[in-house]
């Protein structure tokens, strides 16, 4: 009988590990911030201009959602002391979903901690052993991590491959017909920025009877002259089932949502996990989220939101040779291939003060690195001026 080698010491093994990390230029460090986000930000003690946040409307450091955020720790303080089911559900939490019930034009809505705890959660409460997934294949990772998690058969289907998600409907169908199906997709894809062919996805789940889970993470604040995001765009929000997103990105904030039927939301607040086991957001969070919703979705938010679809417009016109087909959101990715030179054009932008991420696996699939641009309503013309110059070095 072979005896069993030790175990290797966890130092030892964490350094192998790294190692390995290394080796593949895959190795990610934490980098500090010395600023509000905004359209410029201080890294290691120098100003740049910075085209790697998510805050597309420009509101994270908006001066009337801080004050709404510091009179909310002022009347609430700065915990919830609970989950939202015991006595976590504060006022703010409760006028949040309402707000957010009336901006996406659904009966009901429901505020998460974060969009991934969303999706971790709400994916297995809805599915499970028996049933199927069926998600793009460029769905973001939280999306794969709640269908792993409910135990349904998963099922890929080529990003934005209408064909093939109908070829795997037909399969669900024959193979497991007494199942419960749901397709999850991303409305706008957060690493290529492209966009779902949300109308032939509706019609395809329908005629199928499969249920629609829509992550509108990058779309929301972005698309339509409201904001409202793709579904909404398309007038199709009350042909799905479950629509999902972040409260982190456009709005400016933090926190994640689930918007629906009243019966859905009624059953994830008694079914969804990370929800029932989650402390509950601060209340100064939802406060400021309400306050930007409310925000959004009025004149001075359509501004704001055309301001974005111009800048996208200005810095296509500015490099049309590097940047021919932009996508009509606020993602712009510069593929790359090799992970060793997306990490070495990003260090070349940032020495020239242009602040562009190198995106790699596994964020993307391994030989597809490539800068991740993203533009805010708050970059002036300098800025993406800057970024043109930057990218063309890249080039």
């Amino acid at each position: 009988m072979s005896q069993r080698l030790p175990p290797l010491a966890i130092e030892e093994f964490l350094a192998e590990k790294l190692h390995r990390i290394d080796a593949s230029h895959l190795r990610r460090r934490l980098r500090r911030i010395d600023s509000p986000q905004g359209p410029e930000v201080v890294i290691d003690g120098r100003r740049v201009i910075n085209f790697s946040s998510n805050d597309y409307l420009g509101l994270a450091n908006e001066p009337f959602l801080v004050e709404e955020f510091q009179r909310a720790v002022r009347d609430f303080g700065t915990g919830s002391g609970a989950s939202r089911s015991i006595s976590g559900t504060l006022a703010p939490h409760i006028r949040l979903e309402e707000t957010l019930a009336s901006f996406k034009n659904l009966p009901a809505a429901l505020a998460t901690g974060s969009g991934h705890a969303t999706a971790v959660g709400v994916i297995p409460a809805m599915v499970g052993p028996g049933d199927v997934v069926i998600l793009d294949k460029l769905a973001h990772a939280c999306l794969i991590d709640g269908a792993r998690l409910s135990g349904a058969t998963m099922r890929i289907f080529r990003h934005n491959d209408i064909g093939r998600l109908e070829e795997l409907l037909l399969w669900a169908s024959r193979k497991h017909p007494s199942a419960r199906v749901l397709i999850a997709t991303e409305s706008v894809f957060s690493m290529d920025g492209d966009i779902a062919p949300l109308e032939e996805i509706v019609n395809l789940k329908e005629r199928h009877g499969a249920w629609l889970m829509l992550d509108e993470a990058h779309g929301l604040g972005v698309l339509g002259e409201d904001g409202r995001g793709l579904a909404h765009a398309l007038d199709l929000h009350e042909r799905i089932e479950i629509h999902m997103g972040t409260l982190g990105k456009a709005v400016g904030v933090s926190g994640g949502y689930i918007a629906g039927s009243r019966n859905l939301v009624d059953f994830l607040i008694n079914s969804c996990r990370s929800f029932i086991f989650s402390t509950a957001p601060p209340a100064a969070q939802a406060a400021a989220a309400r306050a930007s919703l409310d925000w959004i979705a009025g004149p001075a938010g359509r501004k704001r939101i055309a301001a974005l679809a111009g800048n996208r417009t200005h810095l296509r016109d500015l490099c049309p040779e590097i940047l021919p087909g932009i996508p009509p959101t606020a993602i712009v990715p510069i593929p790359v291939g090799d992970e060793a030179r997306a990490v070495q054009l990003a260090a070349r932008s940032l020495d020239a003060g242009v602040f562009i991420p190198a995106v790699r696996f596994p964020t993307v699939s391994k030989g597809r690195a490539r800068l991740r641009l993203t533009l805010t309503a708050t970059h002036t013309a300098e800025h993406l001026e800057a970024a043109a110059k930057a990218l063309r070095m890249s080039a």
